[in-house]
């Protein structure tokens, strides 16, 4: 009793290239993110996947369109799956916004998240999945406080580790969702509105 969940994060993107927190702005990817976003699609699309849930973020929407352009495989926004907001550092250098993220676990950043609200935001979007799709696998296309969030809710790891450690990219990870036990949240009143649509 279980959802088999594959974790992507969105394509390499514009801002990835110049070494940008791209947080919760739009984004674009670049030429190279499309041509790898067609790779992802290319590597999913006969994976056995009922559905796919993206970020409302333009970056992962672009990603998901791109990979499943033509497919029969529906694909859902949500916005409990979009990249921690950095407030006023969001379009800010990677190097600025890297040295201030263990400040920013429970403690918002300026305007905008804390870590903790992620994960909390991420841990009700597994419940509403743990509710919808027992037995089935399932893409999630997001980002990286996201894929920690997944980390922490569904391995144990730690939240504060995670954030000052390298972010190795790779094609795909998986989890197991238990239906039975879904996570619980990790903050108060810290989840972004948005239920899944299939």
């Amino acid at each position: 009793m279980a959802v088999d969940i594959v974790f992507e994060t969105h394509s390499l993107t514009e801002d990835n290239e110049r070494g940008i927190a791209t947080g919760l702005l739009p984004g674009r990817l670049s030429a190279a993110g499309r041509r790898l976003a067609a790779e992802l699609g290319e590597r999913r699309r006969d994976d056995g996947l009922s559905a796919v849930f993206v970020s409302d973020l333009h970056r992962a929407v672009e990603t998901a369109r791109i990979a499943f352009a033509g497919s029969p495989v529906p694909v859902h926004r949500d916005p409990r799956l979009r990249e921690c907001d950095y407030g006023t550092l969001n379009g800010r250098p990677v190097a600025e916004l890297a040295v201030r993220r263990s400040r920013h676990i429970d403690t918002p950043f300026p305007g905008g998240q804390s870590y903790r609200q992620v994960i909390a935001a991420t841990a009700d979007f597994l419940r509403d999945l743990a509710a919808a799709r027992d037995g089935q696998r399932v893409l999630v296309i997001s980002h990286s406080a996201n894929k920690w969030a997944l980390d922490c809710l569904l391995r144990g790891a730690s939240i504060e580790e995670l954030v000052d450690a390298p972010f190795g990219w790779r094609e795909g990870w998986h989890y197991t969702l238990p239906v039975d036990r879904p996570p619980a949240g990790s903050a108060p009143d810290a989840s972004a509105s948005g239920r899944l649509d299939g």
